[in-house]
């Protein structure tokens, strides 16, 4: 089983959170596990009468019945069957809950966040690749045909329709968000009311920490990472999932103004534009919803995500921007 865990990796494959917690001598009430899934770390700390290792065989189970739903990178997983053009597979609940999360993201953002953008990514060598790559008219018009959210649907014996079966459906932008609210819903059922859930960078929190019978301490790394690492600012998470995203180490600099960027792809237009949005956090009521709204912000151009977060309710951000050789932090009116 443990192969079969390892293999769902995230959108973005470093986290920008850092458990404070975590620093701390071992609380005397909580129990915690450690390890290594969905291609990254994992660390859970809760309070329950659960023992580690009925949890321990709890999160296995629940890991694998999520790859074997919406892992990318299994080839037997359903989202890969129907990426292969497998119209005939019924999907699970999982699949159908992070369809709609994906669904409500996107009309929100008017398209900006796309499940199905992944083969333009990929074009411009933005993907596990990661060599940048010139696309030509012709090419991206080809891609283009292939993206579009409104070209996938579910229908009512929930199946997924395609308008074209080479469509390329990747949920990786939210679903680590989703396992982590997922953990977090089975240590409720099993009696925890404080607990934290922390997946390759992704919390959701609830109650208070243990240790301190106050919400739990969270801190957001430092872009400028030397030999020691550094924290770009501390916070505290209550009933509440914080979620990052960002390529701050995948800039290039601009040889004339020395201004850093990043280049995004837009899925509207197939383009590739350059931003100097290094990252983004998201504090949300899940995970899943702050993991899709980092995801998108990173895409949106700045005002445009400030002005959509100040009208969504229950969601904050805090934007990572590059000022010449230093940063700038921007966040939301109540973040």
């Amino acid at each position: 089983m443990q192969s079969i865990l390892t293999v769902f990796r995230s959108w973005s494959s470093f986290g920008l959170l850092w458990l404070l917690y975590c620093c701390s001598p071992n609380p005397t009430e909580a129990k915690r596990m450690q390890g290594f899934a969905l291609g990254t770390s994992y660390n859970i700390l809760y309070v329950a009468e659960l023992s580690e290792e009925e949890a321990q065989q709890g999160l296995d189970s629940l890991l694998y019945l999520l790859n074997k739903s919406l892992s990318t990178y299994l080839p037997e997983s359903d989202i890969s069957k129907i990426n292969r053009g497998d119209s005939t597979i019924v999907v699970d609940k999982h699949f159908r809950k992070v369809f709609e999360k994906a669904t409500e993201v996107w009309k929100a953002t008017a398209g900006h966040f796309d499940p199905t953008v992944g083969a333009l990514v990929n074009a411009y060598g933005f993907g596990p690749e990661r060599s940048i790559n010139i696309v030509s008219k012709e090419q991206r018009d080809s891609l283009l045909s292939l993206t579009g959210w409104q070209k996938v649907g579910l229908s009512p014996n929930q199946t997924v329709a395609k308008a074209a079966p080479n469509i390329y459906i990747d949920f990786n932008a939210l679903a680590k968000g989703y396992v982590v609210d997922q953990v977090g819903d089975f240590l409720h059922r099993k009696g925890a009311a404080d607990y934290m859930v922390e997946i390759g960078g992704e919390i959701v929190a609830k109650g208070n920490s243990p240790k301190s019978q106050k919400a739990w301490k969270i801190a957001i790394d430092d872009p400028r990472q030397g030999e020691e690492r550094r924290f770009l600012q501390t916070l505290l998470l209550q009933d509440q999932a914080l979620a990052s995203s960002g390529n701050y180490r995948k800039y290039w600099v601009d040889s004339v103004t020395a201004q850093r960027y990043v280049h995004s792809i837009n899925p509207l237009t197939g383009s590739a534009h350059k931003t100097n949005i290094l990252s983004t956090s998201v504090k949300a009521p899940d995970c899943m919803t702050a993991d899709a709204w980092a995801t998108a912000l990173m895409v949106l151009p700045l005002d445009e995500g400030q002005a959509l977060i100040q009208n969504q309710p229950n969601i904050e951000a805090l934007w990572t921007l590059a000022d010449g050789d230093d940063f700038l932090v921007l966040t939301s009116e109540n973040w």
